[in-house]
């Protein structure tokens, strides 16, 4: 979504991003089966693999990577994936509030940056997703499929006129 290119493979995007990025934050919990097929998405797994094997055999530069582990429950990874026995895993309860402060604290410790708390984070996010459809129609956008690269450019904007500096 990010980049629309068609001459690269989801995969080679993938690469690509896992290999520019620093740090890595990965969401177990999203492995849910698909009400379709009945078959678990394992996308984000994938993902961790991907940045693991960055990290482990990726050189010096790839090495400094650091990366959060998230699910529902701190060990229930163990009974889909124990190979990651071992590493600190972070329970959010399923509950996007705790993800985010999760997600918040770990940012500020692993970057030493001095960042906004998670409860300003949420109520932002409350804001402007409070703020989305207006947004939207103002660009003659459907709130539900706006394309990414607006998506971002509405964020950005609504972040510079609606909060001062952090």
């Amino acid at each position: 979504m990010e980049l629309d290119d068609g001459g690269q493979t989801r995969i080679d995007k993938l690469y690509g991003m896992i290999g520019e990025c620093r740090y890595g934050i990965h969401d177990l919990s999203r492995t849910e089966l698909d009400e379709v097929h009945q078959l678990p998405r394992f996308n984000m797994p994938l993902e961790l693999g991907l940045f693991l094997g960055a990290k482990r055999f990726g050189g010096q530069g790839q090495s400094a990577k650091r990366l959060l582990i998230l699910d529902v429950e701190r060990y229930r990874y163990q009974r889909f994936v124990s190979d990651l026995a071992g590493m600190d895993i972070h329970g959010h309860d399923g509950d996007a509030v705790t993800a985010l402060r999760k997600t918040r604290d770990w940012l500020a410790n692993v970057s030493r940056r001095q960042l906004p708390s998670a409860d300003r984070v949420s109520r932002l996010l409350q804001s402007f997703m409070a703020d989305l459809p207006t947004l939207a129609a103002d660009l003659e956008f459907d709130p539900d499929t706006v394309p990414y690269v607006d998506f971002e450019r509405m964020v950005v904007g609504w972040l510079l006129s609606a909060e001062p500096p952090l």
